[in-house]
């Protein structure tokens, strides 16, 4: 499909290739279960962080950086992935198995840090080798799907999101302290890697390897389409990680609040369950996004979820403090939508620019949506600690409404370039 000429998806069709529909979602379901457990290990140290910060007499600002390090790792891989062209050199199966199991023994070398330094550079090189594992797989994703490639990299993004919750669920029902939570998804980690090599093959629609090139970042860069496609990331991403990374703690917060509990009281059983809830129903978004991006487009799609996401960051805090049942069902409605419009701006950057440059052009686009997670991970506990948890969370809908602007002229740029307007041809705009 030509995405700027304005030709839409065809409504109503499930299957990516009629010829092989079997091999399609057969090759899709591997890839899901790799995601999963391979991006488990992402929030692990999120999970046990009360542990840790009483371990080592962290504040709440400095057990932030335990999750943003994974942050700056996974940016500073995804960047050298980019300039050295690594998505688009080596094969993605041999890329992603190394990536996932170097991924998950830096995760288990949580448990031999001797102290706040050592578990930082831990967590930073995790995020650094999961660069080879989540940004790969969705160029692996399109080279089985082109009709509803939107769907089947939502589903994707549902395994990558219901995988950064599960360190939650373990931390629930595991009851065992660190250990046990970073060993089990550095296990999972390990498997993702024996999946995807005795289980994953590329599809027909395989993208061309071709050599080294310096300029393939900047031609990627030039083309407006990915730059206004990255916009529109980018206002996705300044809440989506802030808001995995501290539900939890806003959550408890809440609860003590409620009950009338000391600050440092940790947080019950109900209460943990509940952010893994949260977080997870953003796996049944994703997958609802990509079925209802391809039947009606991309933009509208993501514009809708924007709008929904940067409304519960508004209002959230309006229900701090009243009882799970009334304050759960707001942050899963949250959950379902901060992430439902993700996968999305993965595939229009699939079908925007040159196929020899999706994996860069898809590795840059993580990156700089990465590097901006950063700024709102350490940017929500500092609000808390000055104005409290309540109002933590209104300041990430700024996100939401730049994205919002962002879609919207790409929306209007299809539209100048669908048949039988009266300007040029469509054209893919990256030079080179």
């Amino acid at each position: 499909m030509d995405y700027l000429s304005g030709t839409p998806p065809e409504a109503g069709k499930i299957g990516a290739l009629p010829e092989h529909p079997r091999a399609a979602w057969r090759a899709l379901a591997v890839l899901f279960f790799a995601v999963l457990l391979g991006l488990s290990v992402w929030f692990t140290a999120g999970a046990v962080a009360p542990t840790i910060q009483a371990r080592w007499g962290l504040s709440v600002v400095q057990a932030g950086w335990l999750t943003t390090m994974v942050s700056l790792g996974f940016v500073v891989g995804t960047l050298a992935a980019a300039v050295l062209n690594l998505a688009d050199v080596i094969p993605a199966r041999r890329y992603f198995a190394a990536s996932a199991a170097l991924a998950a023994l830096s995760n288990a070398a949580l448990l031999v840090a001797s102290g706040p330094g050592t578990a930082l550079l831990t967590r930073f090189f995790t995020g650094f080798f999961l660069a080879g594992v989540y940004p790969p797989a969705m160029k692996m994703a399109a080279t089985w799907f082109r009709r509803n490639r939107g769907l089947a990299i939502g589903t994707l993004i549902a395994a990558l999101t219901v995988g950064k919750a599960s360190p939650y669920l373990v931390d629930v029902f595991g009851g065992a302290g660190i250990s046990f939570t970073v060993l089990s998804t550095s296990a999972a980690g390990l498997l993702a890697a024996l999946i995807i090599t005795i289980g994953y093959t590329d599809g027909p629609y395989r993208f061309p390897i071709r050599p080294f090139s310096w300029g393939l970042v900047g031609s990627v860069v030039r083309g407006r389409p990915w730059r206004l496609a990255t916009g529109g990331y980018l206002g996705h991403m300044w809440g989506l990680y802030a808001f995995w990374a501290w539900i939890a703690t806003f959550l408890a917060a809440s609860e003590r609040l409620r009950l009338g509990l000391p600050a440092a009281s940790p947080a019950d059983t109900t209460t943990r369950l509940a952010a893994f809830t949260a977080i997870a129903a953003g796996g049944a978004g994703c997958v609802w996004g990509g079925r209802v991006a391809d039947r009606i487009g991309y933009e509208p799609l993501t514009i809708r979820a924007l709008a929904v996401s940067g409304s519960c960051a508004l209002l959230v805090g309006l229900f701090f403090g009243s009882p799970l049942f009334v304050l759960l069902p707001i942050t899963m409605v949250w959950g379902f939508f901060v992430i439902a419009d993700s996968a999305q701006f993965s595939a229009l950057v699939t079908e925007v620019v040159e196929p020899h440059a999706v994996g860069t052009a898809l590795t840059l686009q993580v990156a700089a949506g990465f590097l901006l997670t950063m700024v709102t991970i350490q940017l929500v506990p500092l609000i808390a600690e000055a104005i409290g948890w309540r109002w933590a969370f209104p300041v990430l809908a700024a996100g939401p409404m730049a994205g919002i602007a962002s879609m919207r002229r790409l929306q209007g740029l299809r539209q100048q370039r669908r048949p039988g307007n009266s300007s040029p041809p469509p054209t893919v705009e990256t030079p080179g």
